[in-house]
């Protein structure tokens, strides 16, 4: 199963971006975990230049187009999604390759419900797949965790780890 993973941060020390390799990880055989990681590549989003897309756009949704199931994690700035999540997400609507996708949200903060209910929506309309089984939040913000805490964290990683094997339950 091949997973495209991305993140809505561009802060170099993410806690998003940390669950995020956390979870790769994680993975059981089988499961490729590949992170996107030109999120700051893609231009504004411009409905004018839609037809004739950047190399960074393009390449956006070919990654998302060749994945089994794409993986999310944001954080919530003012109630909503990151605007560099909106703008990518903006790219990708006037395609169809978030139709039927497979998507898993995470979320890293437990007080984050209006940004994962934004995305979850945005996701929606685009006819995403939403696995809810796979879908999880955890208590990553405020816990101090990195990388290597949120793996080796015995309740978060439990709780990562079943996740994944709902995907990949969901999958077969």
């Amino acid at each position: 199963m091949k997973i495209l993973a991305i993140c809505g941060s561009l802060r170099a020390a993410s806690l998003n971006a940390a669950l995020l390799r956390a979870m790769i990880r994680l993975a059981p055989a089988g499961m490729e975990i590949k992170p996107f990681d030109a999120m700051a590549d893609l231009p504004l989003f411009n409905p004018d230049l839609d037809a004739c897309p950047s190399a960074s756009v393009i390449s956006f949704k070919n990654e998302i187009a060749a994945a089994d199931v794409v993986l999310i994690a944001s954080p919530e700035y003012a109630h909503g999604i990151t605007g560099v999540m909106k703008n990518a997400l903006d790219w990708t609507v006037s395609s169809d390759v978030f139709v039927n996708k497979a998507v898993v949200v995470v979320n890293a903060s437990p007080r984050a419900t209006h940004a994962d209910a934004a995305l979850r929506e945005i996701l929606s309309v685009m006819s995403a797949r939403i696995i809810e089984a796979a879908s999880v939040t955890v208590p990553v913000i405020g816990a101090r965790l990195d990388e290597d805490g949120i793996v080796t964290h015995a309740g978060i990683s439990a709780t990562l780890t079943q996740a994944l094997a709902a995907l990949q339950q969901e999958w077969q």
